[in-house]
């Protein structure tokens, strides 16, 4: 079995798709339809079953997956240790989201730009549902989340930190000389949002759910943020999100905590075997997020 064919294999097993593998491989279609049978006829066995437009693993393409995702990952593994010798290098593909891209992030990137420069790191910016799936198909080396939930089916994950949430609003707005807020006051306040999927946004739509409060939804953090300012009504944000403008008085909390805990993860595919340059990314990530919290 070659590798190459192996390879093939997996990223069509992943997507599901001829054309869909082809397209990522940067392969005709013909030629990965011909590497799949190839590696069909060096087995003896079908590996898809073909549903008109659609295919499907059989028994046997289930069996062959992890070795093949195994035997990749080991050939990679090889080499980057036959690469590097001293300093690590490889590609990193990495699932992140706003608010830790902006805020938690840098110092990191910038620790890897200086120090590991043969180390290079593509950040792809996703949302919960999508940032897991893309970790168990492979598509992704590791991935951010912030989730209330530290348990993700067929991933391993490493909590690196809690990360508190503040109501916050413009120095005029009406909530702001309050000293304590009930739920249907935060409903009745205009509140001003990123888009839905992004989590502390879902679970703040969901606690206020009985009074159905609209949301005026700006994107991103940054327009969320001004927004706020502004006086055009309170958003729910990360801590570190809002450090600057809290300190500056651009914005205050509101007297309002959050029922719901985030922790920020970093999380891989389970099983997987972690190359030399990505588990050093995982304990970078680890300590200098420990020191953002000290």
């Amino acid at each position: 079995m070659e590798l190459r064919l192996l390879a093939t294999f997996e990223k069509v097993a992943d997507v599901l798709s001829f054309t869909r593998a082809a397209a990522d491989l940067g392969y005709a279609q013909s030629s990965v339809t011909g590497q799949i049978r190839s590696l069909e006829s060096s087995l003896g066995v079908e590996l898809f079953e073909r549903l008109g437009s659609r295919i499907r693993l059989t028994e046997a393409g289930e069996r062959l997956l992890p070795y093949a995702r195994r035997m990749a990952e080991l050939a990679e593994e090889a080499r980057t240790a036959v690469a590097s010798a001293g300093d690590p290098s490889g590609t990193i593909a990495v699932g992140t989201m706003e608010s830790l891209t902006s805020y938690r992030l840098p110092p990191l990137l910038e620790y890897f730009h200086h120090r590991y420069p043969g180390v290079r790191l593509t950040l792809r910016p996703t949302l919960g549902d999508e940032t897991r799936q893309a970790l168990r198909q492979g598509t992704y080396d590791v991935g951010f989340l912030m989730e209330p939930d530290t348990e993700h089916e067929g991933l391993e994950s490493e909590v690196l930190a809690p990360e508190p949430l503040v109501l916050v609003a413009g120095p005029g707005h009406p909530l702001a000389g309050r000293t304590a807020l009930t739920p249907a006051d935060v409903a009745g306040a205009q509140l001003v949002g990123t888009e839905p999927g992004c989590p502390y946004r879902d679970l703040f739509e969901a606690e206020l759910r009985e009074w159905a409060p609209p949301f005026m939804e700006f994107g991103t953090i940054e327009a969320t943020k001004r927004g706020v300012a502004a006086g055009l009504g309170v958003a729910l944000l990360p801590r570190v999100a809002v450090a600057e403008e809290l300190a500056s008085g651009t914005l205050v909390p509101l007297p309002w905590e959050a029922p719901f805990t985030l922790f920020t993860q970093l999380a891989w595919r389970r099983g997987k075997r972690l190359p030399a340059h990505v588990r050093l990314f995982v304990e970078q990530a680890r300590r200098l997020v420990s020191e953002q919290r000290g």
